[in-house]
């Protein structure tokens, strides 16, 4: 049985390569002006979610589990 614990925890993921490079080109060609503009807009949906009113028929169905 081959021994696997000297490699236990050390190797990184391929997934975790792939971002990290498109992240480093993403960085060398303006993409941080990119990364605001999706940061902002997603935000913005966030808010306008956080900020809808509950459902008249969400508050009744609420108020019966009291």
């Amino acid at each position: 049985m081959a021994d696997d614990s000297k490699d236990a925890g050390l190797a990184v993921p391929p997934a975790k390569v792939k971002s990290a490079s498109a992240s480093r080109k993403r960085k060398a060609t303006g993409g941080d002006k990119e990364d605001g503009q999706v940061s902002q807009a997603l935000r913005t949906v966030y808010q306008k979610a956080v900020d809808e009113d509950i459902p008249s028929e969400m508050l009744d169905l609420l108020s019966k589990l009291d």
